[in-house]
């Protein structure tokens, strides 16, 4: 029997994608600096260099790892339309294939259309800036890869190995597999497509290997939450600056590689903490894969030392999946990252010259979303916990000891 299909969220999908697309192609102007250069400039640029076979490393603004230029050289797929105009029409089928593979999933017994409802809320609050970067790419292969990690362990691990050569961060999803042969299969089978597209790109265009260290020289991004530090303390006079570097806005100054070192350390503790987690883990439930990768891209994306608008692309994409569970409990956690994206809107592109100039305004809006992802790191990493660990120990605990159980049926 084929599934029901949620009608309210398709067409509230459609006439907001409708809206991004006019917002991208500029038929409507959305006020602070324009998101769509990334693509008509830089994206552009790369496509010229990626072109002649090579890999643009004298360009500090490409960080990425090698399979990135399948989504930069992607509007080839379409040459009768500009370069811009064909990127952002895979953008939004990108978009479609997302909710396409969530609406699908939820209309499964034990799921739910709310991941579909996550995603249709939570990319046009991000504005333009969700069509105008490859991260929805990104986020389609990694939601892809999830929804197939439950009953196809290879598949998840070989969309896996793919979403990681394309924006590294789809490896974290691998963190909440069942141990065991699941384990096994998967993360075998990410090595073997990583390690043949990392050797397939090597010996074509050389680089291939060098985003390994091309952001070890960054430093605090303005829109981060160690950048709190540094808008509090220009009230006070803090003598630094904020310019372009890296290709993002940093702080620059006194005191900034002691902030990024910190935010290391932080990302340090929360791999740390995930890796306890999984050793002390009792029950792994149909969601438990996606709750764990939520919470994993949630926990590394809050601590980084750059928190660029599109990422939350990525936490929304997620959100989506692991709500899809109709038991799971990550609903609250995923409504925070949707206010987190409206809020990632407001100060970016709207108020992006407040947050840069540090005024009051700039200062309260990076406040507010940086603390609604804290606050979502916070919920979802206990109710993960609780689900997975505290939980199962507290049923184990109440059950009779499996001697007294035998004895109990051997009387009775």
């Amino acid at each position: 029997m084929m599934p029901r299909i949620p009608v309210p969220a398709v067409l509230v999908w459609a006439a907001t994608r409708a809206l991004l697309l006019l917002c991208v192609l500029k038929v409507i102007t959305v006020p602070g600096p324009d998101v769509t250069s990334d693509v008509s400039v830089i994206y552009r640029n790369w496509y010229r260099i990626l072109r002649t076979g090579a890999f643009p490393l004298d360009d500090v603004t490409w960080q990425y790892p090698p399979a990135a230029a399948g989504a930069i050289l992607s509007p080839a797929l379409l040459p009768f339309l500009s370069y811009a105009t064909a990127f952002f029409v895979l953008a939004l089928l990108s978009d479609a294939l997302t909710f396409g593979l969530l609406v699908h999933a939820g209309g499964r017994p034990g799921r739910s259309w709310r991941g579909a409802w996550v995603w249709v809320a939570g990319v046009p609050l991000l504005g333009p800036t969700a069509y105008a970067r490859y991260d929805v790419m990104v986020t389609a292969v990694a939601v892809a890869a999830l929804l197939a990690g439950a009953r196809h362990p290879r598949v998840m691990g070989a969309l896996t190995g793919l979403g990681a050569l394309l924006k590294v961060w789809p490896l974290l999803l691998l963190l909440g597999t069942r141990r065991g042969r699941v384990t096994r299969v998967s993360w075998g089978s990410a090595a073997l497509t990583a390690g043949a597209l990392v050797v397939a790109f090597a010996g074509a265009m050389p680089g291939a290997l060098d985003f390994v260290t091309s952001q070890r020289d960054r430093g605090t991004e303005v829109e981060s939450l160690g950048a709190l530090v540094f808008h509090v303390a220009r009230q006070f006079g803090w003598p630094g600056s904020v310019g372009l570097n890296y290709g993002s806005m940093e702080f620059l100054g006194p005191y900034v590689d002691v902030v990024s070192v910190v935010a290391q350390v932080l990302t340090l503790l929360a791999f740390a903490w995930l890796l306890m987690w999984r050793l002390r883990a009792r029950a792994w439930a149909p969601g438990t894969l996606a709750d764990a990768a939520f919470v994993a891209v949630l926990l590394f994306t809050t601590t980084s030392r750059v928190i660029s608008p599109q990422y939350m692309l990525w936490l929304t994409g997620l959100a989506a999946v692991s709500t899809v569970f109709s038991a799971s409990r990550m609903t609250p956690p995923a409504c925070l990252v949707v206010a987190a994206s409206l809020v990632t809107f407001l100060e970016f592109p709207l108020g992006f010259g407040h947050v840069v100039y540090g005024d009051g305004l700039g200062l309260a809006l990076i406040l507010v979303r940086n603390g609604l992802l804290v606050a979502a790191c916070l919920t979802a990493a206990r109710r993960l916990w609780r689900q997975t660990v505290t939980e199962p120990r507290t049923r184990e605990q109440a059950q009779p000891p499996r001697a007294a159980r035998d004895e109990t049926l051997l009387t009775s």
